[in-house]
């Protein structure tokens, strides 16, 4: 659903038992045997790469096998996280086709396949090196879920006894009370059971916003005490000092989009406005804390359009998503983008499945620009220093001997750019390592960009 998202590593810590708030809480069911060998590589927070899949769009099947038929592909981006939108089963009762009416939190939507498949699906992942998230739908469930007749008094109810639907637009969904301790302990179980039963790595919490702290600090401490995992745990909200500083690492940055999308790229505003979402962002933040970029998911897809259409064209994109991975965040992108598919993915009513007829050029420039992420201390980690332009977006990263200068034109002409002094000479070209000419002006072309190393 859209809003603001956050994502978060967690160290495990021992034990065996959940370990819930300070006062004492139901005890949470009994958990199911473990299956399969807890993931040994799932990356830290800082280092992680995802890609988003919406089973629905990703193929014409529409099934966990017809991912796994293309896990290799996805692998092939060096990507390192493969994100999974709800698998569960949809409600029926005013249903809108939305995989967020969550009808049952310990199943498997039947469309997508069964247990088995969704096992295999995880198992092939962790074969090639990937670390599997899914989407947990918490603040809501659909009105035909088991609670509203077996707990109704785990729904918020208005001043005529009716149940809350907190979202206008979604009718088909009925918001939970998350003061009742049972329903607490109740999501908590069913979080737990598919790191179990499905030895899955994390998840995104959708609408973070609408379950309580209280919640959150029981559900990450219990979820931390699983035996050997590991654990990406990704939450949606737009509370930034809660989840930077009170237990998630990684915040998505829907800052960072709309002024990239509709301030600079629309409207043609300053580019220096990024150095201010960058100082929002991360003042205060905790130095392993980072913001989560991109060019598409979701939500920005289906409402708002595809990368091409957002950022002017493919060359544009290319530029904003260069942006978004380089300059101090951890990437994420949404299937189908490194193939410039070029039709929105919806996630509800008609099927419009991803065309992935090949576009050689566009995927490996995606590769190429990701593989050197992944291999720069001073990319992912280094220290920022911006330089920017009102139209090109430069700034160096440096980790230790390592510096990467990285320059941007975020217009659809050509612009001059002046070399700021302390910036230097004795650059190399990033992607192919080739020396590179830099002189005190540069003219760089329409949503061309330069990635250099020293």
């Amino acid at each position: 659903m859209k809003q603001t998202l956050c994502l978060s590593f967690a160290a495990l810590l021992a034990g065996t038992s959940p370990v819930f708030s300070q006062r004492a809480t139901p005890a949470v069911a009994k958990d199911p045997a473990q299956y399969g060998k807890p993931f040994a590589n799932v990356p830290t927070a800082l280092n992680a790469t995802i890609y988003q899949v919406n089973m629905r769009g990703f193929s014409k099947e529409g099934t966990f096998k017809a991912v796994m038929a293309r896990l290799d592909s996805i692998k092939a981006l060096d990507v390192n996280v493969v994100y999974l939108m709800p698998i569960f089963p949809i409600g029926k009762v005013r249903a809108v086709d939305s995989p967020f009416a969550v009808q049952n939190y310990t199943a498997v939507n039947p469309e997508f396949g069964t247990l088995a498949d969704l096992r295999a699906l995880v198992d092939g992942a962790h074969a090639r090196g990937l670390a599997v998230m899914l989407d947990w739908v918490g603040n809501h469930t659909s009105f035909d879920h088991a609670w509203i007749t077996e707990h109704p008094d785990w729904y918020v109810r208005d001043a005529t006894g009716a149940i809350v639907n907190p979202i206008p637009e979604w009718k088909d969904i009925a918001q939970l009370d998350f003061s009742k301790p049972d329903l607490r302990a109740a999501m908590i179980s069913a979080l737990r059971y598919w790191v179990l039963q499905a030895n899955i790595d994390g998840y995104r919490f959708d609408y973070a916003d609408g379950p309580s702290q209280e919640f959150f600090t029981e559900a990450l401490r219990s979820l931390h005490s699983i035996p050997r995992h590991k654990l990406l745990l990704l939450a949606e909200g737009d509370k930034k000092k809660y989840y930077l500083q009170g237990g998630f690492d990684l915040c998505y940055d829907f800052g960072f989009m709309n002024v990239m999308k509709g301030d600079i790229f629309a409207k043609g505003k300053s580019v220096k406005l990024i150095d201010s979402v960058n100082t929002a962002n991360y003042r205060n933040a905790p130095a392993n804390t980072r913001m989560v970029r991109y060019t598409s998911n979701h939500d920005i897809n289906a409402w708002e359009g595809t990368p091409q259409q957002l950022f002017g064209g493919e060359r544009g994109a290319m530029a904003a998503f260069v942006v978004a991975s380089y300059m101090k965040a951890v990437p994420m992108i949404y299937n189908g983008q490194e193939v410039g598919h070029k039709e929105r993915v919806t996630f509800m009513g008609e099927r419009k499945p991803i065309d992935w007829t090949p576009n050689p050029a566009l995927t490996r420039e995606y590769k190429q620009l990701i593989r050197f992420r992944n291999g720069s201390d001073a990319v992912r980690n280094g220290t920022l220093t911006s330089y920017s332009s009102d139209d090109v977006c430069a700034f160096t990263k440096t980790a230790g001997k390592e510096q990467v200068l990285v320059l941007a034109n975020l217009r659809n002409k050509p612009v001059s750019y002046q070399l700021p002094a302390p910036v230097g000479s004795g650059w190399r070209n990033a992607l192919g390592n080739q020396p590179a000419t830099v002189g005190s002006t540069l003219t760089l072309q329409p949503y061309q960009y330069l990635i250099l190393k020293k």
